[in-house]
């Protein structure tokens, strides 16, 4: 056990140095998921959290089981870094089958799926990650193969094209989507069973934590991984990415700095998620950089998407993409036809009184040059009744 967690600690260490992605950010690019790999539960038992999902799928999977035959094509739907790869990983291992990964992208012309498709054994999983992006032409191929299990190879061009079909072995098609509503309503029509995947509560991002961490062979108290699971945003991919950065900082400047072994507990959690900017709510250096620029800079809005990205320095598709959806689904940013305002709750995280509603205007925003619009309270106006006059 000891020689295995060193393995995997040392691999880990290798391939995520330097990560293209935010501390914070919920993707993945390909050195990460390398590097996650090692830590990825590989039967639906290991599998933490999505209790009706797995409830659901284990029947799905029992009865395929029971049959002799392939379960019907699974859809997963949700935010990424929830266990959408894993969950295909681990169907194609509770069925004893082979896995062969793809993605929509990847997936251009007909041709490429026919490829693909053709290289399938019987009861095979095809994962198709992203499957809304799949390119059009490529989409009226899938539904054939899906539904009749044969692709018809057109060989030749023009009036003397000739359609050859080819049988295909019974196989599962796993599609994973962020965004549910993009697949095209024939596609969608054709998956047996679907699932949509929530984000984590702080109790199942612990147990996730633990487990990750005795892979690591990483010592992890449980005030510790209450610590890193309340800045996870509610991900586990974002999770385990936090414990190797602090158990980087207690390997360096922790405990571990004396040559002992490592230990996570709370103060070195919090001291080393001080140093990479993620803050108790699980926001960043460019999520505070957005609040502070609708509060102070335009006084808690309205303002426009690239009005905003300008002055943080990002492009508008980043913000808009990247940063919001956190900031929205925590209620600190609203989007409103004029455009983007802070909620009181924005106000308050970066130690601002939040302004008094206007009539007629915006709830909680104050217009721009008024007193107390974007200001800390120290430097409000002071009456005998307070800093807000009282009003």
């Amino acid at each position: 056990m000891e020689d295995s967690s060193r393995e995997l600690s040392g691999r880990d260490g290798e391939d995520d140095g330097a990560l293209g992605v935010r501390l914070v950010e919920p993707g993945a690019d390909d050195t990460e998921r390398a590097a996650e790999s090692a830590l990825r539960p590989k039967r639906l038992r290991d599998f933490v959290g999505q209790q009706v999902v797995r409830d659901q799928l284990s029947i799905v999977l029992e009865s395929a089981r029971a049959r002799g035959r392939a379960p019907d094509h699974v859809l997963l739907s949700g935010p990424p870094g929830l266990g959408k790869t894993t969950l295909s990983m681990i169907i194609a291992a509770e069925l004893g089958t082979g896995l062969r990964i793809t993605s929509g992208p990847a997936i251009q012309h007909a041709g490429d799926l026919a490829a693909v498709l053709t290289s399938l054994e019987e009861g095979d999983v095809l994962f198709v990650d992203e499957v809304h992006r799949v390119a059009r032409p490529a989409e009226e191929l899938l539904y054939v193969a899906m539904e009749d299990f044969r692709v018809d190879v057109v060989v030749g061009k023009g009036p003397g094209a000739t359609a050859i079909p080819l049988d295909l072995p019974p196989f599962t098609l796993v599609g994973a989507t962020t965004r549910a509503g993009l697949l095209p309503a024939p596609l969608r029509d054709r998956f047996g069973f679907t699932a949509h995947l929530d984000f984590y509560s702080a109790a199942e991002l612990q147990q996730v934590l633990h487990r990750s961490a005795a892979l690591l062979g990483v010592a992890l108290t449980s005030e510790g991984a209450a610590e890193v699971a309340r800045r996870s945003r509610g991900t586990p991919r974002i999770a385990n990415r936090l414990l190797r950065r602090v158990r980087d900082w207690s390997l360096v400047r922790g405990s571990g700095a004396s040559g002992g072994s490592p230990v996570v507990d709370e103060a070195s959690a919090r001291a080393a998620l001080e140093v990479y900017e993620v803050d108790p709510l699980g926001l960043d250096r460019i999520d505070r950089a957005v609040l502070r620029a609708l509060c102070r800079t335009f006084g808690g809005g309205p303002v426009g998407l690239s009005t905003l990205a300008v002055s943080v320095g990002e492009e508008a598709e980043t913000v808009e993409t990247v940063v919001e959806p956190f900031l929205v689904r925590e209620g600190m940013i609203g989007r409103t036809p004029r455009g983007r305002v802070a909620t009181d709750a924005a106000w308050r995280h970066l130690g601002l009184e939040p302004p008094l509603a206007r009539p007629g205007g915006v709830p909680g925003q104050l217009e721009l040059g008024e007193p107390g619009a974007g200001r800390s309270p120290e430097h409000l106006p002071r009456t005998p009744d307070g800093p807000s006059g009282g009003r």
